[in-house]
């Protein structure tokens, strides 16, 4: 009930209430070898309703046990700040372990930061967030706040990168991170172009996969999900095209359990399956000059089967033989006809049309 309220809500406020399923793929793979952890830390800084922290934590085996997981989130409307916190309580997470700040994540950097001049931000075992796409933010004078200084700073009219750089910035070092992004994110240049690279260039970048469009309430485009962890050394990037996987209802389209499935298993599996997925090299990237684009990695073009001129050109002879059949039969009506001086004139002009 409460999940079913917060999508009306989100779609009311005009934000992107997250479906059900790419919060799965995302959950799974966050928590992915780390099923069983004792402790565990997650953090949304746009948290909306909380269905994020709540759908990850699902796949978490102590869930259930006080204290043993820590929600962290942040949002700036006051209506969703408090649905997330009710969210959470009616799930049966324990008050102490609550933890929603009502602020603008892009303004003030939470939890923690810069404490008495110094860097010291909290850290979490998984980030994941579904921030306002492509939103216009204040990025005056930016260029030495910790989450932007190493790599750059968002342009004003799109903050997908800022979110993206603050959710890394409170990633653990053996931590995931997943974050819903418009596919701008993987080729527009500029700005955007810079610290695209220098994530590349860090290997922070893990997987880029693209889903189908209507999967969204209020918005038609389609979204991407970024994987990102801080550490890697391998520098390759693996890419999923799963935009053609989906089941089309009345006005949206749905992702299929098997569609879930095969995304996550990709990915953890970091599979390479034809029209696909790929996993591309950083010199492979290097050579389309950084741009994420997933159809430069991912062919899905699918060739039409070669046309048989023989088959072709008999049944064009046959299907001529069978129009001048009918049409023989037809005339051959006509002349059986009474004619009348009211149909005379329509005999004759429809027989002119088939001699």
């Amino acid at each position: 009930m409460v999940a079913q309220f917060a999508t009306v809500l989100a779609s009311d406020m005009g934000q992107y209430y997250t479906p059900k399923e790419i919060s799965d793929v995302m959950a799974r793979i966050l928590t992915f070898g780390r099923e069983e952890a004792e402790r565990f830390t997650i953090y949304d800084p746009t948290v909306g309703s909380g269905s994020l922290l709540l759908t990850t934590a699902s796949y978490l085996k102590n869930s259930h046990k006080r204290g043993m997981i820590k929600y962290f989130g942040q949002e700036k409307d006051a209506t969703p700040y408090r649905l997330s916190r009710m969210n959470l309580m009616m799930h049966g997470v324990e008050y102490n372990d609550i933890n929603i700040n009502h602020a603008d994540t892009l303004e003030s950097d939470w939890p923690d930061g810069v404490v008495d001049g110094k860097d010291n931000p909290r850290m979490f075992d998984a980030v994941m967030a579904n921030p306002p796409y492509s939103a216009h933010w204040n990025n005056k004078d930016r260029e030495d706040d910790q989450r932007w200084r190493e790599y750059g700073v968002a342009p004003k009219t799109k903050g997908d990168y800022a979110f993206l750089l603050h959710c890394l910035y409170h990633l653990e070092d053996k931590g995931r991170m997943a974050i819903i992004l418009p596919h701008g994110v993987l080729f527009r240049g500029a700005a955007e172009g810079r610290i695209r690279k220098a994530l590349l260039e860090r290997h922070q970048i893990e997987a880029v996969i693209g889903f189908p469009d209507k999967l969204f309430l209020n918005t038609s485009i389609p979204v991407c999900v970024l994987i990102l962890r801080k550490n890697r050394v391998e520098s390759d990037v693996l890419f999923i095209d799963a935009s053609k996987d989906f089941e089309k209802l009345k006005n949206q389209n749905h992702l299929r359990p098997d569609d879930v499935e095969k995304i996550v298993d990709t990915v953890i599996k970091r599979k390479e399956i034809e029209k696909y997925s790929h996993i591309a090299t950083l010199d492979e990237i290097k050579e389309n000059d950084y741009n994420l684009n997933i159809p430069r990695y991912v062919d899905t073009f699918e060739e039409e089967e070669p046309i048989d001129i023989v088959a072709l050109s008999k049944e064009m002879v046959t299907l001529n033989s069978e129009i001048e059949t009918a049409e023989s039969d037809f005339l051959s009506l006509l002349d059986e006809l009474a004619i009348t001086p009211d149909s005379k004139d329509l005999i004759e002009a429809t027989k002119a049309v088939f001699r």
